[in-house]
Protein backbone atom coordinates (compact mmCIF):
# COMPACT_ATOMS: atom_id res chain seq x y z
CA UNK A 1 0.00 0.00 0.00
CA UNK A 2 1.18 3.42 -0.63
CA UNK A 3 1.48 4.92 2.94
CA UNK A 4 3.69 7.18 3.29
CA UNK A 5 5.25 8.88 6.75
CA UNK A 6 6.69 12.40 7.12
CA UNK A 7 9.53 12.44 9.32
CA UNK A 8 7.46 12.90 11.98
CA UNK A 9 5.46 9.91 11.32
CA UNK A 10 2.49 11.69 9.98
CA UNK A 11 0.42 10.26 6.92
CA UNK A 12 1.37 11.89 3.52
CA UNK A 13 -1.40 11.85 1.62
CA UNK A 14 -1.37 9.31 -1.96
CA UNK A 15 -0.40 12.08 -4.42
CA UNK A 16 1.74 14.76 -1.89
CA UNK A 17 4.47 12.55 -1.60
CA UNK A 18 7.22 13.33 -3.83
CA UNK A 19 8.83 10.14 -4.87
CA UNK A 20 8.36 9.18 -8.43
CA UNK A 21 5.59 6.77 -7.90
CA UNK A 22 3.60 8.71 -10.53
CA UNK A 23 6.38 9.92 -12.61
CA UNK A 24 7.85 6.70 -14.03
CA UNK A 25 8.86 6.04 -17.42
CA UNK A 26 5.32 5.27 -19.21
CA UNK A 27 6.97 3.43 -21.55
CA UNK A 28 8.76 1.33 -19.23
CA UNK A 29 5.47 -0.18 -18.56
CA UNK A 30 5.51 -1.99 -22.40
CA UNK A 31 5.05 -5.75 -21.90
CA UNK A 32 6.92 -8.11 -24.75
CA UNK A 33 3.61 -8.77 -26.31
CA UNK A 34 2.29 -5.31 -28.06
CA UNK A 35 5.16 -6.11 -30.89
CA UNK A 36 6.29 -2.54 -30.97
CA UNK A 37 9.07 -2.82 -28.63
CA UNK A 38 12.76 -2.00 -28.95
CA UNK A 39 14.34 -4.95 -27.57
CA UNK A 40 18.06 -3.10 -27.40
CA UNK A 41 16.73 -0.63 -24.77
CA UNK A 42 13.11 -2.38 -23.48
CA UNK A 43 10.81 0.50 -24.37
CA UNK A 44 7.83 0.76 -26.00
CA UNK A 45 8.12 2.95 -29.08
CA UNK A 46 3.96 3.56 -28.57
CA UNK A 47 3.46 6.17 -26.02
CA UNK A 48 -0.03 5.41 -25.80
CA UNK A 49 -0.06 1.72 -25.82
CA UNK A 50 2.73 1.60 -22.90
CA UNK A 51 0.70 3.94 -20.70
CA UNK A 52 -2.74 2.37 -21.46
CA UNK A 53 -1.00 -0.53 -20.25
CA UNK A 54 0.57 0.99 -17.18
CA UNK A 55 -3.03 2.68 -16.09
CA UNK A 56 -4.26 -1.33 -16.52
CA UNK A 57 -1.43 -2.32 -14.13
CA UNK A 58 -1.85 0.49 -12.16
CA UNK A 59 -5.51 0.63 -11.19
CA UNK A 60 -5.29 -3.09 -10.74
CA UNK A 61 -2.83 -2.59 -7.33
CA UNK A 62 -5.11 0.40 -6.09
CA UNK A 63 -8.05 -1.91 -6.58
CA UNK A 64 -5.93 -4.26 -4.36
CA UNK A 65 -4.84 -1.65 -2.01
CA UNK A 66 -8.72 -0.71 -1.44
CA UNK A 67 -10.05 -4.17 -1.37
CA UNK A 68 -7.16 -4.81 1.68
CA UNK A 69 -8.39 -1.45 3.48
CA UNK A 70 -11.83 -2.27 3.23
CA UNK A 71 -11.23 -6.10 4.97
CA UNK A 72 -9.23 -4.11 7.58
CA UNK A 73 -11.69 -1.34 8.19
CA UNK A 74 -14.71 -4.40 8.47
CA UNK A 75 -12.21 -6.19 10.84
CA UNK A 76 -12.77 -2.56 12.50
CA UNK A 77 -16.61 -2.72 13.04
CA UNK A 78 -16.65 -0.34 10.29
CA UNK A 79 -18.73 -2.62 8.03
CA UNK A 80 -20.63 0.83 6.31
CA UNK A 81 -17.43 2.58 5.05
CA UNK A 82 -15.57 -1.41 3.94
CA UNK A 83 -18.95 -1.17 2.33
CA UNK A 84 -18.56 2.14 0.27
CA UNK A 85 -14.64 1.19 -0.39
CA UNK A 86 -15.94 -2.09 -2.61
CA UNK A 87 -18.51 -0.09 -3.93
CA UNK A 88 -15.15 1.89 -5.17
CA UNK A 89 -12.98 -1.56 -6.36
CA UNK A 90 -15.75 -2.78 -8.30
CA UNK A 91 -16.09 0.66 -10.08
CA UNK A 92 -12.08 0.25 -10.24
CA UNK A 93 -12.83 -3.57 -12.23
CA UNK A 94 -15.42 -2.20 -14.40
CA UNK A 95 -13.51 0.55 -15.88
CA UNK A 96 -10.11 -1.61 -15.96
CA UNK A 97 -12.63 -4.44 -18.01
CA UNK A 98 -12.71 -1.41 -20.62
CA UNK A 99 -9.16 -0.45 -20.88
CA UNK A 100 -8.07 -4.44 -21.02
CA UNK A 101 -10.83 -4.22 -23.61
CA UNK A 102 -9.29 -0.92 -25.35
CA UNK A 103 -5.70 -2.39 -24.63
CA UNK A 104 -6.39 -5.86 -26.54
CA UNK A 105 -8.14 -3.56 -29.99
CA UNK A 106 -5.15 -1.28 -29.76
CA UNK A 107 -2.61 -4.17 -29.53
CA UNK A 108 -4.28 -5.68 -33.05
CA UNK A 109 -4.77 -2.19 -34.44
CA UNK A 110 -0.47 -2.15 -33.75
CA UNK A 111 -0.53 -5.38 -35.24
CA UNK A 112 -2.52 -4.66 -38.63
CA UNK A 113 -0.22 -1.76 -38.75
CA UNK A 114 2.97 -3.73 -38.50
CA UNK A 115 1.43 -6.11 -41.23
CA UNK A 116 1.09 -3.44 -44.03
CA UNK A 117 4.11 -1.89 -43.61
CA UNK A 118 5.80 -5.54 -44.42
Amino acid sequence: MHILRDENGNLIPHGAHDHDHHDHDHAAACDAGCGNCEPESGKCKDQTFALLNYMVQHNTQHAAEAEKMAGQLENQGLADVAAQIREGVTEYQKGNMYLNIALTLYKEHLKEKAGEEH
